[in-house]
């Protein structure tokens, strides 16, 4: 019953054609309820409030990942890869895959190509290298995420049939290049490489003004297409650990790890923050009235530091995302027909736990037994941050269902999967 008044919710909303309508979607990648809860105690205290935690439409979402070879088998646990495909083209797929389908291998459409062949402006913004899984599944079509540049086409047997010399469409960062996207914002400068031939170069031909650094952004020319590449691989992250610090094993006798203070990180300076992209790409997708847009923002640092054990550092891009959502939550009171969305592409390894044990007074010594942060608190208490989906060098994703904030809570509530989330938004957009 609940699916089904999910359905009708989105089937029957008809957007006002009268006005100019946009969509965007923000993706906190591996933003789960865990990570929301810790950036929300550090940043404005457990009572305080999150510019998410205003907006009125809530829904839960959940992620489908089919098996490479047998695409009727279910995977329980994703990749950015399948999920973005998920939200891009409302087809599920198999890991790793960038908006292609499990063993047939055939292009999926995404909803930036349709939005583009139908007058829209379009736009894709991270904190990641542009041609990452999330950015790129809505834009790129290629079987595996590692095939990022040229050089990858050549060395990795997964890109085999995607190079341009066995009929295919190429690397990520050439299919990028040779996009119809208005911006392209984000890191990866690495990867479009230099001179002839080059995806850079070809991204130029094409027509686009490639930025590389904050100043670049401020004057870019606002009738040019723009492709910012403004790192040479993923953002720096704004706030680290002390001393480069991350989440620590639980010493000999159960001594747990010292408190551990998150400090600005110097390494981010210079490079543009999301409002800042996001306020830049609003104001260069909205020049004329009346064509409306699709704008894609994702959060992507959230994961990343978290697969290394950095609490910090995912504190910081929850922070980021807030930021950019508020100006676009006030873009939206004044242009009525914008459905924003914020979402996760799955969840990740950080969990809120105590900062000791709770049972550390039976007399029995225990602990974790994986690695955990005890973060220095603003007002002086501590927050306990663990990470045990295994004993590698990086932690895993986590399989469970990702919560979903929309300013339109007519268009999206209850439970519904990331395909459904794609097709509310085509829908909005009359696609």
């Amino acid at each position: 019953m609940l699916m089904l008044t999910v359905a009708l919710t989105a089937c029957t909303y008809m957007p006002d054609t009268r006005q100019t309508r946009n969509v965007v979607l923000l993706i906190g990648d591996g933003m789960d309820a865990h990570q929301i809860t810790i950036a929300r105690n550090y940043l404005v205290g457990p009572t305080g409030r999150l510019a998410l935690d205003d907006l009125p439409g809530r829904a839960d979402v959940g992620v489908v990942t089919l098996d490479e070879q047998t695409p009727g088998v279910f995977r329980y646990v994703p990749d950015s890869a399948n999920t973005a495909t998920a939200l891009a083209t409302g087809t599920a797929t198999s890991r790793g895959r960038v908006a292609t389908a499990p063993r047939t291998d055939v292009d999926l459409p995404t909803i930036v190509e349709l939005a583009a062949a139908a007058g829209y402006r379009t736009g894709v913004i991270s904190t990641a290298e542009v041609t990452d899984a999330t950015p790129a599944s809505f834009v790129a079509h290629i079987a595996g995420r590692w095939c990022k540049t040229p050089r990858d086409m050549g060395r990795n047997p997964l890109c085999a049939n995607d190079r341009v010399e066995a009929g295919g469409p190429g690397s990520i960062a050439r299919q990028l290049a040779g996009s119809d996207l208005d911006l392209l914002l984000g890191g990866g400068r690495e990867d479009f490489g230099e001179g002839d031939g080059s995806p850079r170069a070809l991204a130029e031909t094409a027509g686009f003004t490639v930025l590389t650094t904050a100043a670049d952004l401020a004057a870019a020319p606002p009738a040019n297409r723009w492709l910012g590449l403004f790192t040479e691989g993923n953002f720096a992250p704004r706030m680290v650990g002390e001393d480069g610090r991350t989440a620590e094993q639980v010493g000999e006798g159960g001594a747990f790890p010292a408190p551990m203070t998150c400090v600005d990180n110097p390494g981010a300076s210079g490079q543009p923050g999301m409002l800042e992209m996001t306020r830049s790409a609003v104001a260069r997708l909205t020049q004329d009235p009346g064509r409306g847009f699709f704008l894609m923002v994702e959060s992507a640092l959230i994961d990343k530091a978290s697969h290394v054990r950095n609490p910090c550092s995912s504190i910081a891009e929850v922070a980021q995302l807030d930021e950019a959502l508020r100006f676009l939550v006030n873009f939206a009171d004044g242009h009525g027909e914008t459905l924003i969305i914020v979402t996760a592409d799955h969840t990740q390894a950080a969990q809120l736990v105590p900062n000791t044990s709770l049972y550390q007074n039976l007399g029995d010594p225990v602990h974790t037994p994986g690695r955990i942060a005890r973060i220095q608190m603003p007002d002086g208490t501590l927050m306990g941050v663990n990470y045990a989906t295994n004993s590698y060098f990086v932690e895993e994703h986590t399989g469970a269902h990702v919560p979903l904030h929309t300013n339109r809570p007519e268009v999206l509530a209850g439970f519904l999967t990331q395909s459904d989330v794609y097709g509310v938004m085509r829908r909005f957009l009359g696609l």
